[in-house]
């Protein structure tokens, strides 16, 4: 857990703000410090006030009554421009950034609205200081144009262009909610940096498990009022945060996964997946899916997930592969009839890909109806009974289904609306992309509640989901994508987060890691290998064989247990020293890979002919952190 700071000085106070929205009265009265150089959580739930609060200190929203000091002196912001002259700035989870300019034009946005020659020179020598400080020198080229950037990347531009104009207060709101673990670590290191160089962090996010590593004090809000101001994050745990935030225990928001044998599964298959490709993105996926079974595709933004869900549904061209739904084959690029053949999708984009706001809650709770009924009347009523039931699951007043917009509702409930529009149609098969992107703890634990319980009556689930805690803690097995291809299928108890960021990470990015084990074995011969261990079992991340002799018994992408191998003595002792093996006179070093953060990485092993010269195992082991400080 992070040592949490004592402050020292406050740099932003607010004092009993107010703001209303028409009859709508988003902040109460709150109340918020935050000191220099330290990073403060700010948590609540949906419909809480911390977005709301972030921007009225942003300049966004004028608060309708209460006061802003900043550095010792009354603030009072007409709009963002005035906040950020003032040095406070709000990186939002939705970067503002242009993206047909380069990554050096969108640092010194301001600059290019000002008379004169711009001094470019002087600029790339700026941009490099600014990135020099946070760790980021070799991070960005300068004049590519940013819609060619990852989300990482785009994030870091952003806060590169709040340190261009001198903030000294920067907002992260919900920076993490696109990004993949690996990801998040530079990004906390980042903030390290600016913490460490007397800068006051603002973290707004719904993962606690974030809160905990990075935060030194928490505020929470509930029902737009201060419930929890400034404690430090040392003192708390999870159940207490919970608490805090809705205002009650919620207990496991997890189902206890069950036996992760699913060889011996012998319930039916539902939907079946082989060999799916849709250009450019979606090069070779395969999985299947089990009645009541939960499955997730882990792996990292970019790696090719919801544009394989799409291609399923038949939202995204299939350039190859087959997709059988029950047995029979589904056709593709035609919704509709995936809909009426049992298949239901929730995608992504909440706002604009699920929700019509000006349609009533009823209209939206029967768009999927219409899409599946193919006849001159809509026949609504055939549904009516199940509406009503599923309203009441949700715990809301049947009243409310006559509401004119669902924009009336918080963002979680509008999720399991939308959740409850394919269960009326009672699926065989569910698919899911983000369900939870942008909810809060005590709605997750419902969806998650709703989801196992839909599981439980046969339904076939698939998850998308960057939140590797809950795909994790959620799914039976996890089919892990990377670069468009399906590179693992696992029971999720054998998997840590750790070991399934390894696994997701692009093959590109493994190259260094390749090119070791390939240098390794042409300097002293034999096999060499990356591989994770759990127990005793082992996935094989990487291997280069040069010795027939020596193959290890495994190879990129296997699974094995130990005594499966041909090194099961290396595997289960894992000593500093080339380790015999009884049955064919073969020496293996294994040695572990481990983050700058101490995260598991797996292990690197060199497998010998017993008669070789063993070369110096300090050595190896250098070559093999120098690796992976590179991970």
């Amino acid at each position: 857990m992070q040592q949490s700071r004592v402050p020292v000085q406050p740099l932003l106070s607010a004092h009993g703000i107010v703001k209303t929205f028409d009859r709508t009265r988003a902040l109460s009265g709150v109340n918020f410090e935050l000191a220099e150089g330290e990073i403060h959580g700010l948590l609540g739930a949906n419909g809480a006030g911390k977005s709301t609060l972030s921007k009225v200190i942003a300049g966004h929203h004028v608060p309708d009554s209460g006061e802003l000091i900043f550095r010792g002196q009354p603030l009072r912001l007409r709009g963002a421009r005035d906040a950020l002259r003032a040095g406070i700035t709000i990186v939002m989870q939705e970067t503002t950034l242009v993206p047909d300019l380069t990554v050096l034009e969108n640092i010194f946005l301001p600059e290019l609205g000002k008379r004169g020659r711009l001094d470019t020179h002087a600029l790339l020598d700026r941009g490099r200081e600014i990135l020099d400080s946070l760790g980021q020198a070799d991070s960005l080229v300068f004049d590519w144009e940013v819609h060619r950037l990852s989300s990482a990347q785009k994030q870091l531009v952003e806060i590169a262009k709040a340190l261009g104009v001198d903030a000294k207060v920067l907002i992260f709101d919900e920076p993490t909610a696109s990004l993949s673990p690996s990801e998040v670590e530079r990004l906390f290191d980042i903030m390290e940096r600016l913490r460490a160089t007397g800068h006051g962090l603002i973290f707004v996010s719904h993962r606690l498990e974030e809160v905990f590593s990075i935060t030194d004090r928490v505020t929470v809000m509930r029902e737009g009022r201060t419930v929890l101001a400034g404690e430090p994050t040392t003192g708390l745990n999870q159940a207490d945060l919970i608490r805090a935030m809705v205002g009650a225990d919620i207990g496991p928001i997890y189902k206890q996964t069950e036996s992760a044998d699913t060889t011996q599964d012998d319930r039916p298959i539902a939907l079946s997946v082989k060999h799916l490709a849709s250009a450019p993105t979606v090069r070779d996926v395969s999985f299947n899916v089990r009645k009541g079974e939960i499955v997730g595709l882990g792996g990292l933004v970019g790696a090719g997930r919801s544009e394989t869900v799409e291609a399923i549904f038949g939202l995204r061209h299939r350039s190859s592969g087959e997709v059988l739904l029950n047995g029979k084959a589904l056709k593709a690029d035609d919704p509709r009839r995936a809909i009426r053949a049992g298949l239901g999708f929730v995608a992504e984009d909440r706002r604009t890909q699920n929700v019509v706001p000006d349609f009533s809650v009823r209209e939206n709770l029967l768009l999927a109806h219409l899409g599946a009924h193919s006849g001159f009347f809509r026949g609504y009523h055939t549904r009516e009974q199940k509406v009503k039931q599923l309203f009441a699951q949700l715990g809301l007043p049947e009243e409310r289904l006559t509401e004119q917009s669902m924009l009336n509702f918080s963002g979680g409930m509008q999720q399991k609306i939308i959740i409850a529009r394919w269960l009326v149609l009672e699926p065989r098969v569910l698919i899911l992309d983000e369900p939870t992107k942008g909810v809060d703890i005590g709605t997750r634990a419902s969806i998650y509640a709703m989801l196992c319980h839909i599981a439980k009556t046969g339904v076939a689930i698939v998850v998308v989901s960057s939140d590797f805690e809950e795909i994790l803690g959620l799914c039976d097995r996890i089919v892990i994508v990377s670069d468009g291809r399906s590179v693992a299928d696992l029971p999720s108890n054998v998997l840590s987060e750790e070991k399934l960021t390894v696994l997701a990470a692009p093959r590109t990015s493994m190259q260094r890691n390749t090119n070791l084990l390939a240098e390794l074995t042409k300097q002293y011969g034999g096999a060499g290998f990356w591989a994770l261990l759990e127990g005793e079992q082992l996935i094989c991340l990487n291997s280069v064989v040069r010795d027939a002799k020596l193959d290890p018994g495994f190879g990129p992408g296997d699974t094995r247990t130990f005594s499966e191998t041909a090194i099961p003595q290396a595997l289960v002792r894992r000593d500093n020293t080339f380790v015999l093996e009884r049955n064919d006179g073969r020496r293996t070093l294994l040695v572990p890979m481990r983050s700058t953060r101490g995260h598991d990485l797996g292990w690197v092993g060199l497998s010998m002919d017993a008669t070789a010269e063993l070369p110096s195992v300090e050595a190896i082991r250098s070559r093999v952190n120098t690796i992976a400080s590179h991970l």
